[in-house]
């Protein structure tokens, strides 16, 4: 088919036409044509532009007619062939692949409402610097290519089009100022935005400490403000990572979805357990949330924490210590009657206790709770293979006692089994070294195993069921890759900034771009389960991986203003793009494109 231009009574008018061949009055073979359709007079459609009617055929040639009517009667459309010049010595001969990912960012960053947050922040301190642009260049290059904060200022060209005005890069640390000074709006602001946009369920709260490092070798001294002597930030204290530096502690919370909501930063000798209390009022106390269980591992377990939660009309899902447990109640955990089995593999069984213990304000108060204590052969094996190198240890040494060397490393492992009658009192050091089997407590050894694969569990949720108690707790582990992801994949630590705002601006933005990163997850798991049965716990991909594949995605520029995008066939980038409605079809893009395609991201 074919568009035709006529004359009909005189005026010029517009067919689409097709040939076909009929047999005249002889029987021949003849080409004839039949009209197909009466687009209509030229005068309604020509734009006034030069050659409309050449135009009009080529782009119905092309399958891109400009007159929608014609799109019904269009065959499969010919590929459009660019013809591109380069000429030699100038500078786009050399490909200069540009960062695209900024797309799916921008949209993120204005989903959580940052954009216009940032925008208010700028009007009403009266900032002259691009501050939107410097907080995207610190989020997006922590989730991109995480760098020191100067390196990250130096990125701005590495992406399609330079997110922030960086003539003076020092502006980074200004805008790390504001997200110290203005934490809290920008938690509010991300967490209101999230509760309209996504959803956002706080039935469960999960709440856990990590620290992270610094590679310095001295404490900050205390500070004063305002007439108040504060803790300096960066201290030495007990590392998750078994480093010897000054640390801080981060107490994070996470909503069931596993989505970041709020952060709070503590000096690095602050106990975990120290951390919770202060962490609800600052942070969880000023945003709107309805009553929520917070599940906690036995870390957060003390009668304080769980007055605090209870009084302030909130639950409690904690994992208890059974070694610190009393010895009436460790009785009743090896009891066996009570238990209900799950097949070989699994048994639980639960009561509920009444106890009077003190708050923080040294009140004696009545507490409910609900103890559920389960069996776990998966836990029973995990802990056996913890402790298999020192049990062998400890049958060797029975079978041959008086030969036996112990080295330093055991000596420290067997001090909290020895008879008390045969450690000092005040140096803890062992008393007749050479009658090492005779000091053993051999009732406390029994315990070691007897215990393992046990887990408790107190929950203030009395009517809650057994099983749904211990499911709320498992859901713990997202917090343990949300710290690995920080740690990993936003290379979070070790730590360079050095100022108490810098730290906390530090960390307030990976929080940001964790939560970014399991916007992403969520979207992609939700578009493509891949058969996951327990997708609630499953993030779909991994942060690592939605890491490469959004560094992946390039795209060069080509002379005559055009654009060719790198990479779009890699598995894990088009799972991504696909989860967004993003078909990135083998064709060369112009600006207009590009633009169309990231307003018709679907978030």
């Amino acid at each position: 088919m074919f568009v035709e231009l006529c004359k009909n009574n005189g005026i010029p008018y517009l067919r689409l036409m097709q040939s076909c061949r009929v047999e005249d009055s002889q029987g021949r073979k003849v080409s004839r044509k039949k009209t197909v359709m009466n687009i209509g007079p030229l005068s309604r459609f020509d734009d006034g532009k030069p050659d409309f009617v050449q135009r009009l055929k080529d782009s119905y040639k092309n399958g891109i007619p400009i007159i929608d009517s014609l799109l019904p009667y269009v065959d499969s459309p010919l590929p459009q062939k660019h013809v591109v010049t380069y000429v030699e010595g100038e500078a786009a001969c050399i490909g200069a692949p540009k960062l695209v990912a900024q797309f799916l960012l921008d949209r993120l960053f204005g989903q959580l409402g940052l954009d216009k947050l940032c925008a208010t922040l700028k009007h009403s301190l009266g900032l002259t610097y691009d501050l939107a642009g410097f907080i995207r260049l610190l989020i997006f290059g922590r989730i991109l290519q995480p760098a020191s904060k100067w390196e990250t200022a130096q990125q701005n060209e590495q992406y399609f089009a330079p997110l922030a005005d960086v003539s003076y890069p020092y502006h980074i640390y200004d805008a790390l100022d504001v997200l110290a000074e203005h934490k809290e709006q920008f938690i509010r602001r991300m967490h209101s935005s999230i509760c309209k946009s996504v959803g956002r369920s706080t039935a469960h709260i999960y709440y856990d400490v990590t620290n992270f490092f610094f590679e310095i070798e001295d404490p900050d001294p205390d500070e004063v403000v305002n007439g108040d002597t504060k803790k300096g930030l960066r201290q030495k204290g007990v590392s998750k990572e078994n480093r010897r530096e000054p640390i801080v502690q981060m107490g994070l919370f996470l909503d069931d979805n596993g989505i970041p909501i709020t952060i709070e930063s503590f000096p690095g000798n602050t106990l975990d357990q120290a951390t919770l209390r202060p962490a609800l009022k600052k942070s969880m106390g000023r945003l709107e949330t309805e009553r929520f269980v917070l599940v906690a591992d036995r870390g957060m377990h003390s009668f304080y924490n769980l007055c605090h939660l209870v009084r302030d009309g909130q639950g409690y899902i904690v994992s208890k210590s059974i070694r610190k447990t009393p010895k009436a109640e460790r009785h009743w955990i090896l009891e066996q009657e009570g238990y209900t089995s799950k097949g070989s593999s699994f048994r639980l069984k639960s009561r509920i206790l009444t106890r009077r213990v003190k708050d923080e304000d040294g009140n004696t108060v009545e507490l409910k709770e609900k103890v559920v204590v389960y069996w776990s052969e998966r836990f029973y094996k995990r802990e056996y293979h913890e402790h298999k190198r020192f049990l062998d240890f400890l049958e060797k040494l029975r079978n041959n006692p008086s030969t036996f060397r112990v080295t330093a490393t055991q000596s420290r492992q067997l001090k909290k089994y020895f008879k008390k009658e045969f450690v000092h009192k005040e140096t803890g050091e062992m008393i007749e070294s050479g009658k090492l089997l005779g000091m053993l407590d051999e009732e406390k050894l029994e315990e070691l195993t007897a215990y393992m694969g046990y887990y408790q569990i107190v929950t203030s949720e009395t009517d809650m069921a057994d099983e749904d108690v211990v499911e709320a707790y498992h859901g713990l582990t997202q917090i343990e890759d949300q710290f690995r992801e920080m740690k990993g994949t936003l290379a979070t630590r070790p730590i360079y900034v050095s100022t108490r705002e810098h730290i906390q601006a530090h960390l307030l933005v990976c929080m940001m771009a964790l939560t970014m990163l399991r916007l992403i997850q969520k979207k992609v798991l939700s578009a493509d389960p891949g058969g996951n049965a327990d997708s609630l716990w499953s993030y779909g991909i991994s942060g690592r991986r939605v890491q490469s594949a959004l560094q992946k995605w390039q795209i060069d520029k080509l002379p005559g203003d055009l654009y060719r995008f790198n990479n779009t066939m890699d598995d894990d980038l088009k799972r991504i793009l696909s989860a967004f409605s993003l078909d990135i079809v083998p064709k060369l893009y112009t600006r207009g494109d590009l633009r169309k395609m990231k307003a018709d991201m679907e978030l």
